[in-house]
């Protein structure tokens, strides 16, 4: 089976790669734009045409898609997220090779949900913002365009390459400076939401599923189970040695909670360090005067779980990586940085 995989090079597509390369069965071409791709080309400003002769020289069975971007403005969402989908959709359908498209999708598309619910693929996508808008945008465009084609919605992947300015990758910076300073007490923000975490191997296990499968529409790539920020920070503490205390700004003042480390016996904490794991900086969703813990930054409020069934049933996936062997393997690359 003749694999193109778009976005080899970024968080999600460098663990698809791995996962397809595994496979003695895949021949994989990767395309993206840069300089350690088999072929460079730019989803977001190169045209269709160009696309397609490419398809036509290669003839892939599989077109995978993990490009995209999780920041910037509207424009630039729309251009690395939707522009860019449109530009794979079009040169698939003037393309002879009738190869078949699995697109990574996101949880960011469905929006707030209502917490203690599990969200199915048949929810109406309310996105939060624009991140989810320029996702949902490209889903439709896959859905609409009449290929063999299927779109995974990936909720909150976590694991080994967590990008570092995430919430989970800033705790674990944050974990490591204080650990290194001698903190005994690490005040943590935003530790409110719930977010169904998924470990991006499991995630590549599901791509390569779906190349195999003749499944379409939308599936559900998560856990099936929310987890606290606030726990995964317990998790992540425990996992790194942390003993100090994780006292979170955004509660009422009061015991520690039950789950926090007591402070390493003897220790003599300098100023405590203080961080928030929403946007590391204020933008127009979250101004300067918004309370320190900021929200989690993905527009789905307090709540996220997805409903896991279908892949189930569908893929034959299942989760198997637990989210303390994920966030192991975040301590792991935070504790290697200088």
């Amino acid at each position: 089976m003749r694999v193109l995989l778009i976005g080899a090079n970024g968080y999600l597509g460098r663990f698809v790669a791995d996962r397809l390369l595994a496979d003695p069965a895949v021949q994989l071409t990767a395309l993206g734009r840069g300089d350690d791709a088999d072929v460079r080309f730019d989803l977001a400003t190169g045209s269709p045409g160009a696309l397609t002769r490419f398809l036509d020289a290669v003839h892939p069975g599989v077109v995978v898609n993990c490009a995209g971007t999780t920041r910037g403005g509207a424009r630039e969402l729309t251009r690395h997220n939707t522009v860019a989908v449109a530009t794979v959709c079009e040169a698939l359908r003037r393309s002879g090779c009738g190869a078949r498209l699995v697109q990574i999708g996101c949880g960011s598309e469905y929006g707030p949900s209502q917490p203690g619910s599990s969200t199915a693929e048949d929810a109406v996508p309310r996105p939060g913002g624009p991140y989810g808008v320029s996702k949902l945008a490209a889903t439709e465009l896959v859905l609409g365009s009449g290929l063999d084609a299927v779109v995974l919605r990936v909720f909150s992947p976590v694991g080994p390459g967590t990008p570092a300015g995430s919430p989970l990758g800033r705790l674990a910076e944050a974990m490591r400076r204080a650990m290194q300073s001698g903190d005994g007490e690490l005040k943590l923000g935003g530790l409110g939401a719930q977010r169904d975490f998924v470990d991006v191997r499991d995630v590549a296990r599901a791509v390569h599923a779906a190349s195999l499968s003749a499944a379409q529409g939308v599936i559900n790539i998560g856990s099936g189970r929310a987890v606290r920020l606030r726990d995964a920070a317990g998790i992540l503490a425990r996992v790194a040695g942390y003993g100090g205390v994780l006292n979170e700004l955004d509660t009422p003042p009061g015991p520690h909670p039950p789950h926090a480390p007591h402070p390493a016996h003897g220790s003599h904490p300098a100023t405590p360090l203080r961080t928030t794991l929403g946007h590391p900086r204020p933008d127009l969703d979250h101004p300067a005067t918004a309370p320190v813990g900021l929200p989690y930054p993905d527009g789905c409020g307090s709540w996220q779980q997805a409903d896991v069934r279908t892949a189930r049933d569908r893929l034959g996936w299942r989760p198997r990586i637990n989210l303390e062997e994920s966030l192991a393997d975040i301590w792991m690359e935070a504790a290697c940085r200088i």
